[in-house]
Order: structure tokens, then C-alpha cells, then sequence
């Protein structure tokens, strides 16, 4: 991999300060990336099952009346 030297310069000054190496630095940031990109893919899923919807076996029917689920 290859960095600019300004940017590999700050990056050094920015590992030193977290007591850490350029690697371990760069490997955390990386994992972050993926690790959001994860959640997104995850929440993509979630919202076009929700956007489908669940068969509750009615056909989209209700089969009593509000009345019958409180009695009153």
C-alpha cells in the first residue's frame, strides 16, 4: 500500500500517540469499515423484510370486529 507522505507522516504522529503501530492502526480502521458495512447489508435486510411483510394467515382480513376483541 503506498501513502502520501504528508498522510503517512500524520498517520506515525497519530500511532504514537495511541501507543500502537502504523499496522495495528490501519488494521483497526479497516475492520471498522467492514464492520459497518456489515450493519448496513444487516440493515438493508431487515428493511425489506419488514417492507414485505408477514403472512399471518388472515389473506389481510380481519376476522372479528373491535368490539369482539374488547368487550364492552
Amino acid at each position: 500500500m503506498t501513502l502520501q507522505r504528508d498522510l503517512l507522516r500524520r498517520v506515525k504522529i497519530v500511532a504514537a500517540k495511541r501507543d500502537t503501530s502504523i499496522s495495528a492502526l490501519l488494521t483497526g480502521a479497516v475492520e471498522d469499515i467492514v464492520r459497518q458495512d456489515d450493519q448496513e447489508v444487516t440493515r438493508r435486510r431487515i428493511v425489506e423484510r419488514l417492507r414485505g411483510g408477514y403472512d399471518l394467515g388472515s389473506d389481510g382480513r380481519v376476522p372479528c370486529g373491535r368490539d369482539d376483541l374488547h368487550d364492552r
